[in-house]
Order: structure tokens, then sequence, then C-alpha cells
């Protein structure tokens, strides 16, 4: 691993290269912050990907491609002296010892989720801010955002106590979702769904399980596995909509253990 002197070097020379970008590069010159946003979120998603491959080298690369877009919104703040690189820094690092007084002042803390606790209160009293829920951006994904929410108010104390009580409420969601189903009433079934969506996203953080990380691993897994189903009926020469479902079933089985 590299010593401080030469990260500071390597960043240094990111620094230098953007700024050569950005003056020289017919593209670089004409991006602004709105045209680099869906490109930055593009990245935050391709990072995501590798880390739930565990592909450490592609982490690197997509961390590096991150860097790059805050490097590059840093420029771009500069250049109408609204803000630069240092103040980025700074800012992080300014609200980071702020928001850890175990660390950088005399408050203690037994655990985890007093630390949690403590970031909530402090938050709140940042800006005036009169909700715990005012930091969730309007814009996460459902799942994600459930997520955030539960992860807030449990954060100043709003939450169930024990795991079981969680799942009750699970149970209680589900049959709730299948006595509107049973009736055919779709206005009322889709809002069951989502409580019952709600409540195993609450149930999930109690088991330490990220909901949003677990669904993205089942999707790679049927996409692996129908794509299995998908070369196997190429084998054999048989479309899949030529084949029974009995028969495509087998196929999915084997495909469990490839």
């Amino acid at each position: 691993m590299t010593d401080k002197t030469q990260q500071l070097k390597a960043f240094e020379r990111l620094l230098i290269i953007m700024d050569e970008l950005r003056e020289q590069c017919p593209w670089d010159k004409k991006q602004t912050m709105e045209t680099l946003r869906h490109l930055t979120i593009e990245e935050v998603y391709e990072l995501g990907d590798s880390i739930l491959d565990n592909d450490l080298d592609e982490v690197k690369k997509e961390l590096g491609d991150l860097l790059l877009h805050i490097v590059f919104y840093a420029r771009i703040g500069s250049e109408t002296n609204s803000f630069d690189i240092a103040d980025v820094c700074n800012t992080i690092s300014d609200k980071l010892i702020e928001r850890h007084p175990h660390i950088y002042s005399d408050v203690k803390v037994e655990n985890e989720d007093d630390v949690k606790r403590n970031w909530e209160q402090i938050k709140l009293k940042e800006k005036g801010k009169t909700s715990v829920l005012q930091g969730v951006p309007a814009s996460l994904p459902a799942m994600v955002k459930a997520n955030r929410i539960q992860d807030k108010v449990a954060g100043v104390g709003f939450d169930w106590e024990e795991p079981n009580q969680v799942w009750e409420k699970v149970e209680e969601e589900l049959q709730e979702f299948k006595e509107e189903a049973d009736a055919g009433n779709r206005e009322k079934m889709e809002s069951e769904f989502g409580d019952v969506l709600f409540s195993l996203v609450n149930y999930a953080r109690f088991l330490k399980i990220n909901p949003e990380n677990a669904l993205e691993r089942t999707n790679k897994k049927f996409i692996k596995r129908f794509q299995y189903l998908e070369s196997k009926s190429l084998e054999i020469n048989k479309k899949l909509a030529d084949m029974t479902l009995a028969e495509m079933d087998l196929i999915w089985e084997e495909a469990k253990n490839v």
C-alpha cells in the first residue's frame, strides 16, 4: 500500500489532468453539472455491480471513474468561484468531525446504535432541520428509500424492540394483502402490497440484511440460470416457446448446480 505522500501525489496528478482536459478537450470543455449528472448515477450503479460481484479490480476502476466525476464537479464549481476541491474536502472533514463527537470530543458511546442515534440528532440541529426524514433524497429508488426511512426513524428511537415483533407485522400485512387480492380490489391490493414490501424491508434491517443487495443478488442468480436454460435449449435445437414447463424445469434444476 502506498504511503500518504504517494497518495497525495496521485491525487494531485488527477487534479492536473482534470485541469488540462477542461481547458483543452472539446468534450470536457462543454460539460456542465447537469450533463454529468446522469453519467454519475450510471457510474455509481456500475460500482455497485462490481461490489456485488466481488470483483475488486473492477471496484478499483469504478472508484476511479467516480472520483473523476467528483473532481470534475469541483473544477466546474471553481470556475464560478462557488467552491473547489479543497472546499469539498474541508466540508466533509468538518462534517465528519462534528458528527463523531465520541472520537473528537468527550461524548461516550457503547455501540454502533449509539453512534447512529447521535448522528441523526446532530443532523437535526444542522440548518434548522425539522424532520429526520429531510435527509432522504426524493429520487432514491423505492426500496433503497424505504430502507433509509426506517434507518432514519430508528436513529431517533422510533423502532421495534425485537425481530419477532417485526415478523408478526409482516404476517399481518401479508394477510391483509391476501384478503384484498382474493377480493380483487386492485387499488387496495397495490396499497397492501406496498405495506408488505415495506414491512419485509424493515425485517431485513433487523436481520442486518441489505434488501437492495439481497434482491440484486437474486436478480443476478435468476439471470445466470435463465441464460443457462437458453444455452441448453440451443444445444438441443429447441426453442423455449416449444418446450414444456416440465422440460424447462429439469434444465433449471441443472442450472442451480452450475
